[in-house]
């Protein structure tokens, strides 16, 4: 699984970055993850607002740093 984390290296986007990596762990998935912290790149994936969360290219959180029992639902999702 690919988890993408955009933002240009704020507090916010290293908690998302720190949350995704422990909603991953918690669940046993293998996973890859990808700062993108360059704003041409981040709008590449149509976000606007930082920090975002793309998982295997579908964006899931734009703007906020979800919890992580809504990371995890994220990831279960998808898994």
């Amino acid at each position: 699984m690919k988890i993408q984390i955009l933002g240009p290296g704020c507090a916010k986007c290293t908690k998302l970055a720190e949350t995704a990596v422990a909603a991953a762990k918690e669940l046993g998935i293998d996973y890859e993850i990808e700062k993108y912290s360059d704003i041409n790149q981040i709008m590449t994936f149509g976000v606007m607002m930082t920090p975002g969360l793309v998982i295997d290219g579908e964006g899931k959180s734009v703007g906020k740093v979800p919890s992580l029992d809504e990371v995890k639902n994220m990831l279960s999702l998808k898994n």
